[in-house]
């Protein structure tokens, strides 16, 4: 089993519209048809249900939607330091009114499993958030300081998992993702 995360691509945003509402940008949408290219033909496409999610793998054909990949729900006001704050909380600080990480994690991984099982022998895309893709990361493969890794994704960033192995990898350097 082939299997690819990627986070979403750039978002237009403010705080007229809650954050699992936004849409893609212009860039973002560039980004999406750049990403289009670095992915198997052949895939099985699934996204979160929020739209920059579900938008940034249209360019690559039919998408399926599955809220198991929904970001994080959270309480979080649009002000302040929020990059801080979600690498506090995928590190493991507790927020009231945020989902907790186990919850995250374990409707994460059932979404990986019910995917995995439809994609056949298909490469399997799935496109989420950051923080959601970090927790599950975090149960399924160990990563070391998650902290760090949420605070390195791009976006967008495609990501190659093998679950077996334990490792995850991003695409390389000279792929179309990096020419955006």
């Amino acid at each position: 089993m082939r299997l690819f995360l990627v986070r979403h691509a750039m978002p237009a945003f403010g705080p007229d519209v809650p954050a699992a509402a936004w849409e893609l940008s212009s860039e973002g949408w560039r980004e999406a048809r750049a990403l289009a290219r670095a992915l198997p033909a052949d895939a099985l496409l699934i996204a979160s249900r929020e739209p920059k999610a579900r938008q940034t793998l249209e360019p690559a054909g039919s998408v399926s939607t599955d809220e198991r990949f929904n970001e994080v729900a959270r309480n979080e006001p649009y002000e302040g330091d929020f990059q801080a704050r979600r690498r506090a909380y995928v590190s493991g600080t507790d927020y009231t009114g945020w989902e907790a990480r186990d919850q995250v994690a374990a409707r994460f991984a059932e979404g990986v499993r019910f995917w995995v099982a439809r994609a056949d022998e298909r490469p399997l895309v799935i496109a989420s958030h950051g923080m959601a893709m970090t927790l599950w990361l975090t149960a399924t493969v160990a990563l070391a300081d998650p902290g760090a890794f949420w605070a390195d994704l791009r976006l967008p960033d495609l990501l190659t998992v093998d679950v077996a192995a334990e490792q995850v990898s991003r695409t390389k350097s000279d792929d179309p993702l990096d020419i955006c």
